[in-house]
């Protein structure tokens, strides 16, 4: 093979310590056993670190993406190095145990990347992901280790179709929920699950994936366009041989992840996901993402961020689109382009590629009207997200609004200690209208690990009471969870938090329009409440998910694992 002459500029700030001189022999050695080159060895390594696995769709082509990016490395005069990490599936786990190593992974993820990138001295770093928790992971390994990054997203699925009506995974789980309430045959059923997924790429609206990789351009950490073009098209291979190529510019720039990720990047990351109504987990993601590049970041940027921003994209589950078809009117751009015309977000902040926001999106298209309006004629006046408080929630708590047919809902308690009970209520016709579903001891400790509830707020759509029926726990909610449906509960039960104390009959009220969260009972009440309530005993006292229980933080500060003493 022949490679191209090393660039006078290309440093080699880690690796070449690493490889350089006499005492360094054995380290060149076990180079050269993986294939290096006299050359290669004087030139700055590259890491490739990609989520790549065959459980889910959202990974299984990342391997391709991988050699793509590794091209562009090579051909732009460095040698890229690919190691893997885990991403578990979501979607498989959704409603069962194992759903509680979702979070989990996150922090696995950022600490696998870290490691690696730490032991062996890479000069710079491509993160590949594409399920929920491997994106936010790989953006908290970058933005942790500090060297030269870029971000590349796998990519959304392309939707189904069944009896000429497109679908989701979305579409699959409300589904079970119509088909319990035996509105939905058998047959209906199997037709829905087999087209569902038609092939590669992560799950195809406005979900946690797709609305992290829309959070990652905000953020400035990838390519200008990244966030949408389908898993499958070639848009997304050159994305990914571009991406190699960048991270060397990078590199030679001496650009790196902190000096991108500042608190004006973070606030417009949080304005797209108002704008586009995306998940929930965002802002989980966002807070532990901010927490590990050292910026102050908080619920409250993300409630004064929501008062002021218009929802202009009319993205599933609560509009019409998927993620393939916002790549067809012009993707993301679009999106920043009208932000930034209407002054909601900060076109000066730098991105990988060296140029501002503003620069990247100059020449974007004007929103096409039905996916994207203009600012002054939005889907939603205000955020597509609302951060409550109240005596139900003094630390703060998450609810989608978009999907709420009453900003004001007022309910009596059903208390479940577990989601499985709750999902068991439902499908079983055990639920009606006007009950305030409460599912806690699900919180980041509790769990431990947030499990998301996508089998149980879509069960309750599909039963047809989404619209009588209010949901609130201190777990979290899949990014395509519809409704009156409140998350991250903070303090959570398994803390004592008042979400602990609720009785079955307590009157809970939500109230959007004064974002607050309020549980009728008074304050003598709760107290005697309090003195008798006793922590239940742990789910895990070994392994991962207890060393997490034991480091991680409550869910309003991103329920990051910290170092004890140091919350």
């Amino acid at each position: 093979m022949t490679y191209p002459t090393q660039p006078a500029n290309l440093p080699r700030p880690r690796s070449g310590p690493l490889t350089t001189g006499p005492s360094r022999a054995a380290a060149r050695a076990m180079l050269r056993a993986v294939g290096l080159s006299e050359e290669d060895l004087e030139r700055p390594q590259v890491a490739v670190a990609s989520s790549w696995n065959e459980v889910t769709p959202c990974n299984v082509h990342l391997n391709g993406l991988a050699a793509a990016a590794k091209e562009g490395v090579r051909q732009a005069g460095a040698v890229p190095l690919e190691f893997g990490t885990i991403a578990v599936s979501d979607g498989i786990s959704m409603g069962s145990e194992g759903m509680k190593a979702s979070l989990v992974s996150r922090e696995v993820i950022a600490d696998s990347v870290e490691l690696m990138v730490e032991a062996e001295q890479f000069d710079a770093l491509v993160t590949i992901a594409g399920c929920d928790k491997s994106l936010p992971g790989m953006l908290m390994a970058a933005a942790r280790l500090d060297i030269p990054s870029i971000f590349l997203y796998g990519g959304t699925i392309l939707p189904g179709w069944v009896h000429g009506k497109s679908v989701t995974i979305q579409d699959v789980f409300e589904a079970v929920g119509e088909h319990s309430a035996g509105t939905m045959s058998d047959t209906e059923l199997l037709a829905v699950e087999r087209a569902a997924c038609p092939g590669a790429g992560s799950c195809a609206g406005m979900y946690t994936a797709n609305t992290m990789s829309t959070c990652a351009e905000a953020l400035g950490m990838t390519l200008p366009g990244e966030a949408s073009a389908p898993a499958v098209s070639a848009e997304r291979t050159d994305l990914a041989r571009r991406t190699g190529a960048a991270v060397v510019a990078a590199l030679a720039a001496g650009l790196r992840p902190r000096q991108i990720m500042t608190r004006a990047a973070f606030l417009n990351a949080a304005t797209v996901v108002m704008a586009t109504a995306g998940s929930t987990n965002a802002v989980l993601h966002l807070l532990a993402i901010a927490h590990e590049a050292g910026i102050d970041f908080t619920l409250a940027d993300f409630d004064e961020v929501s008062r002021r921003t218009p929802v202009i994209a009319s993205m599933r589950p609560s509009g019409l689109y998927v993620m393939s078809e916002l790549d067809r009117v012009g993707g993301v751009p679009v999106i920043l382009k009208e932000l930034l015309s209407a002054g909601l977000i900060d076109g000066d902040a730098i991105t990988v590629n060296g140029k501002t926001l503003g620069d990247n999106v100059a020449d974007a298209f004007s929103p096409d009207g039905s996916v994207v309006r203009p600012v002054k004629d939005p889907f939603k006046p205000d955020g597509g997200l609302a951060v409550l408080r109240g005596s139900l929630a003094p630390n703060g708590a998450v609810v989608k609004t978009p999907g709420i047919e009453a900003l004001r809902f007022e309910g009596r308690a059903r208390v479940f200690e577990r989601e499985e009970d709750c999902f068991a209520a439902v499908t079983a016709g055990r639920v009606a209208k006007g009950d305030a579903l409460v599912i806690r001891y699900e919180g980041p400790r509790g769990g431990p690990g947030m499990r998301e509830m996508l089998a149980v707020t879509a069960a309750i759509k599909g039963a047809g009471l989404g619209k009588d029926v209010m949901l609130l726990t201190d777990g979290r909610f899949s990014g395509a969870t519809f409704g009156a449906c409140v998350a991250h509960v903070a303090p959570e039960a398994w803390d004592g938090g008042p979400i602990a104390l609720v009785a079955d009959g307590d009157p809970i009220v939500l109230d959007v329009v004064e974002r607050r969260l309020g549980l009728g009972v008074d304050e003598a009440e709760l107290a005697r409440r309090s003195a008798v309530w006793r922590r239940p005993a742990p789910n895990y006292t070994t392994g991962a998910m207890a060393k997490y229980a034991a480091l991680v933080s409550g869910a309003d500060t991103g329920a990051v694992c910290t170092v004890p003493g140091t919350r």
